[in-house]
């Protein structure tokens, strides 16, 4: 039989990770709906073959895919021999491949633009936050 035991320090690493993190990613679904309202404002159409993206739609799916890369930087601090090297290089190139959509979408070339940086400026908050609070065993 094994026990776990659950001191403070855990619990306060724990948070000085999550809440952090959670953050970042409200910071991030602000900045991306936040580039594409400025976007928008100057001319460009967010439509994708003639159906118009709510802005709303940016904070939504920027706050699930953050979330989703939270919580598998979560299990990276678990298991990962070295998480913040792995949670880095995953991170990124998976946004090189959302990028991926955005250049094949048929739509106009400044909304494939803006697209492509709302990807960037999401990830550029929501990376960096989260790869400081990971460890670097093994290096």
């Amino acid at each position: 039989m094994t026990t776990t035991a659950y001191t403070a320090s855990t619990l306060c690493s724990s948070s000085a990770f999550w809440r952090p993190a959670a953050a970042a990613a409200v910071v991030a679904a602000a900045a991306a709906t936040a580039v594409a309202a400025i976007a928008h404002a100057a001319g460009v159409s967010l439509a994708i073959e003639g159906q118009q993206i709510p802005l709303a739609g940016f904070a939504q799916l920027t706050l699930i895919f953050a979330g989703i890369g939270i919580v598998s930087a979560a299990a990276l601090r678990k298991w990962a021999g070295n998480p913040r090297t792995v949670f880095v290089r995953t991170t990124v190139a998976l946004t090189a491949l959302s990028l991926v959509p955005d250049v094949v979408v048929n739509a106009a070339v400044d909304t494939k633009l803006t697209l492509m940086l709302t990807h960037l400026v999401a990830a550029a908050i929501v990376i960096p936050v989260v790869a400081a609070r990971l460890d670097r065993r093994g290096e």
